[in-house]
């Protein structure tokens, strides 16, 4: 199973970027694939999923409204769009999948995503 995830860079505060991790394979059906990050001197936290099937999301608080999540079954890709950045959201990005209901099993590498003023 591999999940790489690519999309990082630099962006100015306000402005928006997309992340997308390309799960191949196995199957993912009853999956739920999520996006978690990483801050310098910080854990990493939970930062939104989604159920590969039904699509169901839910979002870590601070990026309610800014960001959204999404999945293309027929590419096996999720997406995170993320939109008026703050510098707070600087982390590195993992992507990650697992079953639904239990621990997430298998991870991308991370993609950085630097906000500056």
């Amino acid at each position: 199973v591999q999940l790489q995830a690519s999309g990082g860079g630099l962006v100015q505060a306000g402005g928006c970027m997309r992340l997308s991790c390309a799960a191949s394979g196995r199957s993912f059906s009853n999956y739920v694939m999520g996006w978690f990050r990483q801050a310098p001197g910080k854990e990493r936290e939970f930062v939104a999923r989604i159920r590969w099937n039904g699509g169901r999301t839910y979002y870590e608080e601070s990026v309610k409204g800014r960001f959204t999540i999404s999945r293309d079954n027929a590419k096996r890709r999720v997406d995170l769009q993320m939109n008026s950045l703050k510098p707070e959201d600087t982390a590195v990005y993992y992507c990650a999948a697992g079953p639904y209901g239990g621990k997430y099993e298998f991870w991308g590498q991370g993609t950085q995503v630097t906000v500056f003023q």
